[in-house]
Formats: structure tokens, C-alpha cells, sequence
């Protein structure tokens, strides 16, 4: 029998299972199937045979398939240090480290650079990790509206005099609107006000950019190289006046995952070799975490390879995105800001959401229904994440299915896209 808390404890919890139903905000847990639109699978490299041989290959020439520990005990290997340097020339920057998730590199580098004499200054639309990581820190927090550059302006003047650290973050390409940060407007800004700069490119790593190395590297001068010091050439053939300097601008830490359009697991935070050395001795969700297995750095390490080589599918993508996004908008969907492979239709309500998720399913789309309180009340949506994998008839084929959709509906859904063009 249990005991009176457990049975409290059991009853409390099923209360509060009922009022997400009563607000249709239940999740559960189920298996997808049909189009896949749900994906962050961006370039497709989860079905590449090429990177399943690397890990087949990895695993098999491995010591081991278990890390053991934590890498500052036993879960250390020099092949993280070989991906770590491939990932810094990667993303232009002196140095980078890796972390077992987005989620842990952005606690643990908000958490060790931030504190309760800092001050953060935050897009209201920036990832949970972000918002967790903000709160965890016990900084002192600016939160600015969407991409309002005025309201971050005038946050920034107001603390001017601080005297402590002052760090603005904001997601590059912002994961439910798909819409991207103006990046110059707030490196001009930092730079004006004396705040350094937190950007997360998990939507962006190996899609946007230059070889997709993300939005940021349209802002950094050049890809370091390796000198003789920590395996870095400083030079590389470059003046070193202005060719290898990792503190140009404001950028202070880049996030990168590899869980999504390098279709692997972990994430690098990118920065100088003395941000590097500060985390390794601070950032407590590197500190206390079991490193990934040896086997997973060859994963991430082929993955990186293969997406350099593919910019016919960023193109192809890019060119999907944008031919899916004009149909949607024609229709009159609203679809916000939208300029990425990320495209939301905003229908407002939950009940409408869920009905145009189901309808979709029943079409042959694997499509989840998006709402508060992962988006604010009143912006449930649905999320189209579009790979390089999607056929063009597919996506003709949903813009129709839409079309049908709301033509069914006895009420008109979310017609707004020219208000938001």
C-alpha cells in the first residue's frame, strides 16, 4: 500500500496533469511518421551513410565505448583536444570547448562569467537554456523586446555607469520565429556601451554563414591557425597585425551545437584560449559531467567534414525555404519574420494549433502543434523545420493541405502574414 505521501504526492500530480489537458497543453511522448518537419536534421546528415561508417569505424577502433568520468578525472582523451582545435578554426576563434549539450554549454558559461554585480541583457525570445542560464547566474537581467534595438539601446545607457560586467545574449537565428538577430546593430551597440556579446548559433552551425559556419562569421577577420605555443599557428601566412585577432569586436563566446545540422550530440562554446581555460576551472556543468565517450569526437569531427563540403544543400535548403515561405504568405498565413529554414504559422489559439497538427498528420506530414509555454499564450503555432531532405512536391503538397485546412475551418485561422511582411 503507499504511504499517505506518496498517495498525496501521486494525486497532486495527476491535479496538475489534468489542467494542462483542460488548457490542451498535455505533452506525450510519440513516435513521428510521414514528411518529416519537426527535424533539425538541417542538411540531412542523420541518413548519410558516410558518417555512419565514421562511427562504425570510430567505435570500432575506440579503447573504450564508455568515458569513465568526467574529463578533468578519467574521461579525458586527446582526440577531444584534436576536435576542439578543429572546431576553433571551424568557427574563426582562438579556441573552443566542448560540452555534452547546448543546454550544458549555455548554464555553464552564463553561470561562470555572470554573477550578482553583472549585468545580462537578453532577447525575450532567446532559448530556455539561455533564460535558465541567465536565472542560475544571479546576475541582474535587462529582458529586451524581440530584436527591439531601441529597447536595448536604452537598457544599455541606463547601466552605463556600471561598474560590473555587462554581457548582452541573444540567439542568432531564433529557434521558433526563424527569424535572425541583427548582429552589426547590436555588436555597434556593445561596442558603444562597453558590453561584451553571447551569441548561440545552434540554429545557424553548418547552415548559415560563409562554409556555415554560422551568422557570426561575417563579423569575425579570419579562421585562426596553429601556433607553436598550444598547437596554434599564429601567422599562417597572414599579417599578423590584423589576421588572427580573437578579440576584434565585442564577441565574447559563439555556442555551437552539433546536435542538429551536424546531426551528432554535444555543443562548442568558441572564444579565446583564456575563455577556454575559465571554463575548464568554472563552469560547473563541464566540471561535474561525465564526458561523452572518446568515439563521439570522430562522430562530430566527420560530421564537421562532410557539412563543409555541402553547399549545394545550404543553397537548395535556403531556396526551399524561401519558395515555402512566399506560398504560405500568399495564402495569407502569418508566418512572422521568418527569413530561415525555420518557418512558424502562427494560428494563436491552442485548439486551432492542435486541429491544423492533426490534419496535417492525417496528410502524411509529421507535424507537432507548438504552445505556451514553450511560445507565448495566444502564439501557439505550428513549426515547419525544413531539411535538405524535403521534397519541392512536398512542400507544394503541404502549402495545399494548409490551403484545405483552413478553408474547412468554420472560423478564419491566423490571416495576418501582410501585416508582418
Amino acid at each position: 500500500m503507499p504511504s499517505d505521501f506518496q498517495r498525496k504526492f501521486s494525486d497532486q500530480l495527476q491535479e496538475g496533469l489534468r489542467a494542462l489537458a483542460a488548457r490542451r497543453q498535455h505533452r506525450t511522448l510519440t513516435e513521428i511518421s510521414g514528411v518529416n518537419l519537426c527535424s533539425n536534421d538541417y542538411l540531412g546528415l542523420s541518413q548519410s551513410a558516410a558518417l555512419r561508417d565514421a562511427v562504425v569505424a570510430a567505435v570500432e577502433n575506440s579503447s573504450r565505448v564508455g568515458s569513465t568520468g568526467s574529463r578533468l578525472l578519467s574521461g579525458h582523451a586527446s582526440t577531444w583536444d584534436d576536435l576542439e582545435n578543429e572546431f576553433a578554426d571551424f568557427a574563426g576563434t582562438e579556441a573552443a570547448l566542448y560540452f555534452g549539450s547546448g543546454y550544458a554549454a549555455n548554464i555553464g558559461l552564463l553561470t561562470s562569467l555572470a554573477g550578482r554585480n553583472d549585468i545580462i541583457f537578453s532577447d525575450a525570445l532567446n532559448h530556455a537554456s539561455l533564460i535558465d542560464g541567465i536565472r542560475l547566474s544571479g546576475a541582474q537581467k535587462h529582458i529586451y523586446p524581440h530584436v527591439d534595438l531601441n529597447a536595448l539601446e536604452s537598457a544599455l545607457r541606463q547601466e552605463h555607469a556600471h561598474r560590473g560586467r555587462k554581457l548582452i545574449v541573444t540567439e542568432t537565428v531564433f529557434s521558433m520565429d526563424g527569424d535572425v538577430a541583427p548582429l552589426p546593430e547590436i555588436l555597434a551597440l556593445a561596442d558603444r556601451y562597453g558590453a561584451g556579446v553571447i551569441l548561440d548559433e545552434a540554429h545557424a552551425t553548418a547552415v548559415h554563414g560563409p562554409g556555415g559556419r554560422g551568422t557570426s562569421a561575417n563579423y569575425r577577420d579570419t579562421i585562426i591557425g596553429h601556433d607553436a605555443n598550444n598547437g596554434h599557428d599564429a601567422n599562417n601566412g597572414h599579417d599578423a597585425n590584423n589576421s588572427h585577432d580573437a578579440n576584434n569586436n565585442n564577441i565574447v563566446a559563439v555556442v555551437h551545437t552539433c546536435s542538429k545540422a551536424l546531426a551528432s550530440a554535444g555543443a562548442f562554446i568558441c572564444g579565446s584560449a583564456a575563455l577556454r581555460g575559465h571554463l575548464i576551472n568554472h563552469a560547473r556543468s563541464f566540471l561535474f559531467t561525465t564526458a561523452l565517450p572518446p568515439y563521439m569526437a570522430a562522430q562530430v569531427s566527420a560530421a564537421l567534414h562532410l557539412a563543409q563540403g555541402m553547399d549545394a544543400e545550404r543553397a537548395a535548403l535556403q531556396q526551399n525555404s524561401r519558395q515555402l515561405n512566399a506560398a504560405l504568405r500568399a495564402q495569407g498565413w502569418d508566418t512572422g519574420k521568418s527569413s530561415t529554414q525555420i518557418i512558424p504559422i502562427i494560428v494563436g489559439g491552442n485548439e486551432d494549433a492542435l486541429a491544423a497538427a492533426d490534419f496535417l498528420q492525417h496528410e502524411g506530414f509529421a507535424s507537432r502543434a507548438i504552445r505556451p509555454p514553450t511560445v507565448l499564450e495566444g502564439k501557439a503555432r505550428l513549426r515547419f523545420s525544413l531539411t535538405a531532405a524535403i521534397a519541392q512536391t512536398d512542400l507544394s503538397r503541404l502549402a495545399e493541405s494548409l490551403r484545405l485546412w483552413r478553408s474547412s475551418q468554420q472560423h478564419p485561422v491566423a490571416v495576418g502574414a501582410a501585416a508582418n511582411s
